[in-house]
């Protein structure tokens, strides 16, 4: 195996999906920013969610904005929804995986908080349960998906989709753009200058 050809053609596929993202991602990125400020301006809080790489992904962003992305400032609401092993073990023994996130979300979520799911298929069972429960209780469901969204499609809002099929390439992209979501959070809400 040529490792150096090998190295160059994950990172090629990984600009190419990087440029795909630039060109048409813009907008849903304003608008998950603009949702989250509103609900941080107005006293609401940040619930990530995710399986795998994506709760990864979820403790990643929530630690970014609750302690700091840059620079220092003052902390930002923002919550993992994959960390608290007692609460993940008795929703998956008591109630079943399907119910991981959204007895959490019934039990934490409050009307104008954001909940944003990640899933690389968009068909993953409880991110979808999590999202439907913030939405039955008033949060704004949102979501980071992959491939053409799956059954996030028409639940979460705004939607965030990366145009590819490769789920690392899809997680990828999804922690570039939660790493940009934190920046823009910070700047928006005035923390930093940008």
């Amino acid at each position: 195996m040529d490792l150096t050809a090998y190295f160059d053609s994950e990172l090629s596929e990984h600009l190419k999906v990087a440029e795909a993202v630039r060109a048409s991602l813009a907008g849903p990125f304003a608008s998950l920013t603009e949702s989250c400020v509103s609900s941080l301006r107005g006293g609401g809080k940040i619930l990530f969610f995710g399986n795998g790489g994506s709760a990864s992904d979820a403790q990643h962003l929530a630690t970014e904005l609750t302690i700091r992305y840059i620079k220092d400032r003052p902390a930002i609401a923002a919550i993992a929804l994959t960390t608290d092993g007692s609460a993940l073990t008795a929703a998956g023994n008591d109630l079943g995986f399907d119910k991981l996130f959204s007895r959490q979300i019934e039990a934490l979520g409050r009307p104008g908080d954001v909940a944003i799911g990640i899933s690389t298929s968009g068909r993953s069972p409880n991110v979808i349960e999590g999202l439907r429960m913030a939405r039955e209780k008033g949060l704004v469901a949102a979501g980071l998906a992959g491939r053409t969204g799956g059954d996030m499609v028409g639940l979460a809002d705004p939607l965030i989709m990366v145009p590819h099929d490769a789920a690392a390439r899809i997680q990828e992209m999804h922690i570039t753009i939660g790493q940009a979501l934190c920046g823009a959070i910070e700047i928006q809400l005035g923390l930093v200058e940008a």
